[in-house]
C-alpha cells in the first residue's frame, strides 16, 4: 500500500480485494480513471472560467469514469486558475463531484513544447511556485515538469540562476508539501544521459521531502512521447504502418529486459521505467495505438508492472484546445497543432482498455492498469453508492462487469 508521512515504502502492489477474474468485476469495485485528459464532449479543459463543472461530472458519471482534467495555463491567467479551483474545491467539498476527483496542470516548466500551446509554457518566480504549491490543498493533483527545464538545451536556461526563479532542489520540497506531484515529461533531446540522471534526482528529492498528499509522490506524462529515444515508438501513417511488422520484428520485443532498455530504447525511457518497477514512481502510458505502439506499449507495462503503470488519454474531443486551434489528422485519430505536431489524442478510456486487451493484458492486469493504480497513485477511495442519484453507481459496476466487451478472452 501507499504510505503518507515523510518515510514509508514505494507503492506496493494492488491489493488482492481489487481482483478480478476474466469476464467478471471486480469483488470490491474501482471506476477506471481518466488520470490525463483534455477535453471531453466539446470543452476545452483550459478554458477553465467557462467550464461547466456540473456538465463535466454528468459527462464522468454517463461513461462510468472517474477524471482528472488537465489544464495548460498562461501566465497571465494564474489568479484566474486560482479562483477556479477555489470554487472547484467548494463543489468537491459539497459533493458535487465525486467523479471529477482532482485537476492537474501540464506545464508551465517544459523545455520542450511538444504539442502545448507555446502561450503556457513559462518559468514560474518563486512566489508563484508557492502559489501553485497551495493550489494542492484545493485538489490540484500533480503538475507535467521537465526534469532538463534548466539545462541548455532549454529555453529556460539561466533563469534559475535568478533569484526570483528557483530551482528544483526548492521547487519539488515545495509542491510535494502541498500534495501536488511532479508528473516527468516534456524532455529535451540535447543530453539524453544528463537528462535521465535528472529523472532520479528529482524522484529522490520528492522520496526526500515531507510528503503533504496521499499515494504515489511522483508521476510520469506518457512514456515515450516527448523524449528522446532509440526507437520508433509509433507507426501513424499507412506507410509507417506498411513497415511495422518489420521494425518490431527487429526489436525483438519479447527479449526486452528493464537492465538493458538504456540501449534498447534510450536513457529516458529507461530511467523512468526502472523508477516505476521500484514502486518510486507512477508511470502513465497511452494505449491508443497512435501515441504509442500497442505492442511497445504493452510490453512496457509488462516490464515496469501493471501495479506501477497508469492509461492515459490525452484525450480531447474538440478542435480547440489551450487556446489554439487544432487538425484532425488524415491517417489517425490524433489532434495537430500548426506544423504537423501531435497535441492530443481522441480515444476514451473504454476504447484504450479494448486495445490494451489486444495485448493479453486483461482481467485483474487491465483493472490495475485502467483503475487500481490510479487509485493507489492519487489516494483515491471508490465512490459510495450515496454520493450518487440512486441506482447510478450499481448501473455503473454493472456496464463495465463484461470485461469480454473489452476483448478479455475467456
Amino acid at each position: 500500500m501507499a504510505t503518507n508521512g515523510t518515510g514509508g515504502a514505494p507503492m506496493a502492489g494492488p491489493s488482492t480485494s481489487h481482483r478480478t477474474q476474466a469476464g467478471s468485476s471486480p469483488v470490491d469495485p474501482l471506476l477506471p480513471v481518466e488520470v490525463h485528459c483534455h477535453g471531453f464532449a466539446g470543452v476545452d479543459f483550459s478554458e477553465f472560467a467557462q467550464l461547466d463543472l456540473e456538465l463535466l461530472e454528468e459527462i464522468c458519471a454517463a461513461e462510468g469514469v472517474l477524471s482528472i482534467p488537465t489544464l495548460y495555463l498562461r501566465h497571465d491567467r494564474l489568479a484566474d486558475f486560482e479562483a477556479f479551483m477555489q470554487r472547484y474545491h467548494a463543489m468537491r467539498a459539497a459533493g458535487r463531484l465525486p467523479h471529477v476527483v482532482g485537476v492537474a496542470l501540464e506545464g508551465p516548466l517544459l523545455a520542450s513544447h511538444g504539442g502545448t500551446p507555446a502561450s503556457t509554457v513559462w518559468a514560474p518566480t518563486k512566489a508563484e511556485w508557492e502559489r501553485l504549491a497551495l493550489l494542492g490543498d484545493l485538489g490540484l493533483c500533480y503538475m507535467v515538469l521537465s526534469p532538463d527545464a534548466f539545462t541548455p538545451a532549454s529555453d529556460f536556461y539561466g533563469q534559475v540562476r535568478a533569484l526570483q526563479h528557483p530551482g528544483f532542489e526548492w521547487i519539488i520540497p515545495t509542491l510535494v508539501s502541498h500534495g501536488v506531484r511532479p508528473a516527468l515529461g516534456h524532455f529535451t533531446r540535447a543530453d539524453p544521459a544528463r537528462s535521465a540522471e535528472l529523472v532520479g534526482e528529482i524522484v529522490d528529492m520528492a522520496w526526500a521531502s515531507e510528503w503533504g498528499g496521499r499515494g504515489a509522490r511522483v508521476v510520469t506524462d506518457h512514456l515515450f512521447n516527448d523524449m528522446p529515444l532509440n526507437i520508433r515508438h509509433a507507426f501513424r501513417t499507412s506507410r509507417a504502418r506498411q513497415q511495422r511488422d518489420a521494425v518490431l520484428a527487429a526489436y525483438d520485443l519479447p527479449g526486452w529486459t528493464l537492465q538493458a532498455m538504456a540501449e534498447i530504447a534510450g536513457p529516458v525511457p529507461a530511467a523512468i521505467m526502472c523508477e516505476a518497477a521500484a514502486g518510486r514512481i507512477a508511470a502513465c502510458i497511452n494505449f491508443d495505438g497512435e501515441h504509442v505502439d500497442l505492442a511497445i506499449a504493452g510490453r512496457a507495462v509488462e516490464i515496469m508492472g501493471v501495479e506501477h503503470s497508469m492509461m492515459m488519454t490525452d484525450r480531447c474531443d474538440s478542435a480547440r484546445l489551450g487556446g489554439q486551434d487544432l487538425t484532425p489528422g488524415d491517417e489517425n485519430g490524433l489532434w495537430y497543432q500548426e506544423g504537423g505536431i501531435v497535441a492530443a489524442g481522441s480515444q476514451p478510456l473504454a476504447k484504450q482498455m479494448r486495445n490494451a486487451s489486444g495485448q493479453d493484458i486483461t482481467g485483474s492486469e487491465l483493472w490495475s492498469l485502467a483503475a487500481g493504480t490510479a487509485h493507489r497513485a492519487f489516494g483515491l477511495t471508490a465512490p459510495k453508492a450515496d454520493d450518487l442519484a440512486e441506482g447510478r453507481l450499481a448501473a455503473t459496476y454493472e456496464a463495465w462487469r463484461d470485461l469480454s466487451s473489452f476483448g478479455t478472452k475467456q
